[in-house]
């Protein structure tokens, strides 16, 4: 591999060096204050673990450090060093043995050899932070509890301090006021903020409710979390006092370069609330949308009647597609969420009377603009000005986030039972798919010390514990789950006099009583910087909550005035979870694959858990699903009565009764497990559009299956599958097929159609790839048939289903589901440069319909066939037409280009490219479907 780019090198010095000298001091170098060596650990991994998260370790940078990757393009050192072997994995997959694996990945073994050894720090005498040569990965072992946990803070401090700072102020809705009013900043802190919009007293609360609800692991979890605080802040202080703190506080205007005036606030345990809500809420989350699944189910009732038109609707909803490739696959049923045989309390809304909740509020100056003022910039800071001009996160970047973006489930696993593999023990290759940053919104820490034995991630800011990675003797992951742990109420408004309401009372009646609404508010202002130069401005976010949620939208039921609120089982419970990863980080807790599913279980929000050791392969479904009357449908609004709220629900500390262990999708010993963020089981319903008989969790299934057919699977041939599917268009493998045998029921008499048809055909003989004729090339091998699929894809489907389903229908679904989410369908404001792909589409719709036109067996059927009509020439037809148009159009329309590409640049608008969350920016790489941080371990021994 290349080696890594550090400042040192004699150009950056030229550049930079005077800078040094007058702006900031370096680094420190390592403490030589001797700590009490911890107890020694048992490692039964034995050298069989790996695990990689680009780009690098380091995600703090000085300002020289900043201003040399701005003049020269140097890097940091560690902050970069796994881009390389993260990226050669495309290419280098097919030849990918056992041996090799740490040619693309990090050895995850405990410890660092004696040899390893680039760094020791010891912030306090009973914690050492070993830093490695080959990554900089932190290993903290601690002989106390305290200690270890301190430096856990401290590290995070090291190596994330200022992404922590934005996420603490992101999840509070103080984006704009901390770091600049980009537009993007405050499309950021109106999209976070009032999903979980809180009062420091509702902070507070939290805090306090893990601490006395929990037992002692809940007041054990608080004394870690203070104890990570404290370390945090050491380093804060150690930094500032030291000059060597990260370079966008300067940049920013919150620190003096020269004086060094300023100040970093501190941090407290409420930010970890904070923080948490945002990374909870976006990965953790499931339900929710029931306001738009109205308005498409009314669309549908209008068109073809009640009857009929709910009939189409279920069938575009698909809550429990029998098609859909489920993660437990033996047939064992986990009913929950679904459609009940005669619904009560379902409270759609009159057509044409749905509007949005207002949130902005007195906006001055540049507020909704994106209108610059430029500051006058010391020369010394030229090169880095205008860095936050579109955001310090860009619009679209995080999950969920950007223009008419949806929430993206995100991640996958591959597991195999010993059984099928060739040493006898279970192999796992998975991980988190959570976006691309720099740096990470993860980390990378071992932690050693008293009740905590794990290596792995934690997301930056909550880092007290691994979150995903392995033990002494066992590994584990996660995917987003996204099952129904939200709901959307129905609240009447009132009038305290007694006076008729209206859509903008703010008084709704609760259990008989009219109830005023709580306002919540943030002010937020901001003016221009050195790094964002958006004209000063200022706006005020405004949130109602009642005893039913938060209210996203008003309308009329029957006539009367309603408004609709979202309502969260974990809200008010950001950070419970903790108690659950506390135990998977405790080798006492964790002894097989039950005491994990028991630990999985802790956790409130929902993800699907994966677990490996050398005996068992496990899997368990997370969250805090809540109990709901049997009669109630929670995929559409619901009446605000008690007869149909959640059962035991107690709204002051929105708590209600929840579903039992048992009723949770699990499975232990399975001969696989695969998930990709598809259904979990059989009787789960779907809490949303898209989970149908085309997912992109059949790249892995189908692999995987063959894999456990032949036998003797190894880490690397599982590795292989995944990698395989990683560079495959789901669209090319799954459904041209079925469009090809349409076409091909007649000769293509146009000579340019039938060119194309064959480009398609090759490129799916040759296994439908995104992937480069070679290393570097930057150009795919099928480019032509990979740019006629893109831009034939949207075109094919509306040709297919609009004319049926008619304008404002097709609309409506269009608007509950996306067609298309291919790596160059995000191109724009909803996730360019993303990565994930292929997860929301219609893919399903269309594979059902084209089978139904082609009289094949379809399980689960749309209510209606659409391509041309149930013609089957008729379809032909239609298909041809749009592939004419697709044809024709240049690559520049369908690559138009952006602040990275060229238009017309295929394989850069597919590309990878780590968005800068900081001052350092990284190299677009290859695009891959796969998760951010991944493991592939094998173990072969237990305790």
């Amino acid at each position: 591999m290349p080696p890594r780019t550090v400042m040192s090198r004699a150009a950056a010095a030229a550049a930079v060096l005077a800078l040094g000298a007058t702006l900031l001091a370096a680094a420190p170098q390592a403490s030589t204050a001797a700590a009490a060596e911890p107890a020694p650990v048992t490692d039964y991994c034995q050298g069989q673990c790996d695990d990689i998260l680009p780009p690098g370790e380091n995600g703090n940078a000085t300002l020289v450090e900043i201003l040399g990757n701005k003049t020269v393009g140097t890097h940091p050192a560690h902050s970069d060093d796994q881009l390389d072997r993260y990226n050669g994995l495309v290419a280098g997959y097919s030849g990918l043995t056992d041996q090799k694996l740490t040619d693309f990945f990090n050895d995850a073994s405990f410890g660092v050899p004696a040899d390893q050894v680039e760094s020791v720090t010891s912030p306090r005498d009973d914690v050492t932070i070993t830093r490695d040569k080959a990554s900089g990965v932190p290993h903290i072992k601690g002989t106390t509890r305290y200690g270890t946990e301190f430096g856990a803070g401290y590290a995070a401090g090291q190596d994330r301090l200022w992404l922590m700072d934005l996420f603490r102020h992101i999840g509070r809705g103080e984006l704009t006021s901390f770091a600049g009013g980009a537009l993007a900043n405050q499309g950021l802190e109106q999209q976070f903020w009032p999903q979980a919009p809180y009062t420091e007293a509702d902070l507070e609360a939290q805090v306090e409710y893990i601490r006395t609800h929990e037992g002692e692991r809940g007041e054990q979890a608080m004394a870690d979390a203070q104890a990570y605080v404290d370390g945090i802040n050491a380093y804060r202080e150690k930094s500032k006092n030291g000059r060597y703190f990260p370079g966008e506080y300067v940049l920013t205007g919150k620190i003096d370069a020269i004086t060094n005036i300023g100040e970093i606030q501190p941090f407290k345990l409420t930010d970890l609330i904070s923080i948490a809500s945002v990374v909870g809420g976006q990965f953790g989350g499931g339900g929710g949308g029931e306001v738009q699944a109205a308005l498409s189910l009314l669309a549908a009732q209008q068109k073809y009647g009640v009857a009929e038109g709910t009939k189409v609707w279920e069938s575009f909803r698909q809550r429990e597609d029998p098609e859909a490739v489920l993660t437990i696959h033996d047939g064992t049923a986990f009913p929950y969420a679904g459609k009940p045989g005669q619904a009560h309390g379902t409270a759609l809304p009159d057509p044409g009377s749905v509007t949005a909740e207002p949130l902005i509020y007195d906006r001055t100056g540049s507020a909704g603009t994106d209108r610059k003022a430029p500051v006058k910039a010391p020369a010394r800071l030229k090169k880095a000005q205008g860095i936050y001009d579109d955001g310090v996160i860009p619009e679209g970047s995080l999950p969920g986030s950007g223009s008419g973006a949806q929430k993206r489930g995100m991640s996958n696993a591959l597991l195999v039972s010993g059984k099928h593999t060739a040493s006898g023990n279970p192999i796992a290759v998975f991980g988190p798919q959570t976006g691309y940053f720099a740096p990470q919104l993860m980390m990378l820490q071992e932690l050693q010390g008293p009740g905590i034995s794990a290596r792995g991630v934690s997301f930056a800011g909550v880092g007290m514990y691994i979150q995903m990675g392995r033990g002494q003797d066992y590994a584990w992951s996660a995917t987003s789950a996204a099952q129904d742990i939200t709901d959307t109420y129905t609240v009447d408004l009132c009038e305290p006099d007694g006076s008729t309401p209206t859509k903008d009372s703010t008084h709704y009646l609760y259990r008989g009583t009219c109830t005023a609404m709580e306002t919540l508010e943030r002010t937020n202002s901001w003016k221009p910087t050195v790094a964002d130069s958006t004209a000063a401005g200022s706006y005020r976010m405004q949130a109602r909550r009642t005893n039913y949620g938060i209210v996203t939208h008003r309308a009329t039921v029957d006539g009367r005035p309603v408004a609709y609120t979202s309502l969260r089982s974990t809200y008010r419970h950001e950070a419970d979870s903790i108690i659950g990863f506390q135990m998977l980080n405790d080798p006492s807790y964790v002894t097989d694959a039950a005491s994990f599913q028991r630990a999985a279980s802790s956790i409130d929000y929902a993800f699907n858990w994966f677990y490996a050791d050398s005996r068992t392969a496990a899997y368990y479904n997370s969250g805090l699903n809540p109990v709901r009357p049997a009669d109630v449908d929670p995929a559409l609004p619901i009446r605000a009565e008690r007869a149909y709220e959640w059962q035991d629900f107690d709204p002051a500390a929105n708590t209600a009764a929840y579903t039992a262990f048992a009723a949770h999708p699990n499975s232990s010993g399975q001969d696989y497990y695969i998930s990709w963020n598809n259904r979990q089981a059989k009787g789960y319903a779907a809490a949303g559009f898209g989970l149908s008989a085309v997912h992109r969790g059949d790249l892995l299934d189908q692999r995987v299956a063959k894999l456990v057919e032949d036998g003797g699977v190894t880490r690397a041939s599982l590795t292989r599958a995944m990698a395989e599917a990683a560079v495959t268009d789901l669209r090319g493998e799954q459904l041209l097929p079925e469009l090809l045998k349409v076409i091909r029921a007649k000769p293509v008499t146009d000579p340019a159609l039938n060119a194309a048809v064959q480009q398609l055909d090759s490129w799916r003989a040759a296994g439908s790839q995104r992937k480069e004729t070679s290393p570097g090339s930057h150009t795919y091998t099928h480019a032509d048939a990979v740019r006629i699929m893109d831009a034939w894809w949207p075109k094919l489907v509306e040709a297919e289903f609009r004319p049926g389903l008619g304008d404002d229908l097709y609309g409506a679904l269009t608007t509950s589901l996306a067609t298309d989410e291919s790596p160059a369908a995000s191109h724009g404001p909803s996730g360019a440069h993303s990565g994930s792909a292929f997860q929301y589409g219609w893919w399903g719709f269309v594979d059902k319909d084209l089978r139904q036109v082609l009289g094949q067996s379809v399980k689960g059927p749309l209510a209606r066939t659409y391509c041309g009509g149930g013609d089957a020439d008729g379809c032909r037809d239609a298909l041809l037409g749009a592939l004419k148009q697709a044809v024709a159009e240049p690559a520049t329309a369908v690559y138009p280009g952006d602040g990275t590409c060229k238009a017309g640049d295929q394989w850069c608008t597919d590309s990878i490219i780590h968005r800068a969350l900081g001052g350092i920016t990284q190299k677009a790489i290859h695009w891959q479907n796969r998760p951010t941080y991944q493991q592939v371990v094998e173990f072969s021994a237990h305790r």
